[in-house]
């Protein structure tokens, strides 16, 4: 079972999003939450499920995506699987 690191980038994206969805619901900010914590506890079993991240187009760095958001991620060869970023899909992907 891999080692899970969140980036700071990553949270303040998440902390970010769900405080823009909370300005309509608080309740669907928490399962919005919920739900990317549920699959990015899923990369501990399997972190090549996502897959490679078109613009860089190497192994190691992979997404998965969920409703209209990626969740970025690279994988060591150590095993370690760190979250790099959360954005939208219709905006260019940060810079890594």
């Amino acid at each position: 079972m891999a080692v899970i690191r969140w980036s700071l980038r990553a949270v303040g994206d998440l902390e970010s999003i769900c405080d823009y969805i909370a300005k309509d619901s608080e309740h669907y900010a928490r399962v919005f939450a919920q739900k990317v914590m549920e699959i990015v506890e899923s990369l501990a079993d399997l972190p090549l499920s996502g897959r490679v991240v078109p613009e860089y187009n190497t192994k190691e760095l992979r997404e998965r995506i969920f409703q209209n958001y990626r969740i970025v991620y690279r994988v060591s060869s150590s095993g370690m699987i760190e979250i790099v970023s959360i954005c939208h899909g219709a905006k260019p992907i940060p810079r890594m």
